[in-house]
């Protein structure tokens, strides 16, 4: 799986619980889920099986998501990118 891939997924989890504007609210993580994306308008959370053996195996290819990622949709796609939003929603790049 790529980095690209990867940082998708990241993406996806927080899109996944993000279904109001981020002046509304902060989203939350909870630990134990896992928040997948399935593709345009496609997302699914899930409790994770517990267990030291499903922990490493998914460590094993998860990527760390960098601060100050701003993710986004675009003509029905996601997108991450390395920056952040002022409040009145313009980009600046970090």
């Amino acid at each position: 799986m790529s980095h690209l891939s990867k940082t998708l997924i990241a993406a996806a989890a927080l899109a996944a619980i993000a279904t109001t504007a981020f002046s509304q609210g902060a989203w939350e993580f909870k630990s134990g889920m896992a928040y997948m994306y399935g593709g345009p308008g496609k997302m699914n959370a899930m409790a994770m099986a517990a267990g030291e053996k499903n922990h490493n195996a998914m460590m094993k290819h998860a990527t760390k998501v960098p601060a100050n990622t701003t993710f986004f949709m675009s003509n029905g796609e996601l997108y991450s990118v390395s920056g952040t939003l002022d409040p009145t929603g313009n980009f600046y790049r970090n």
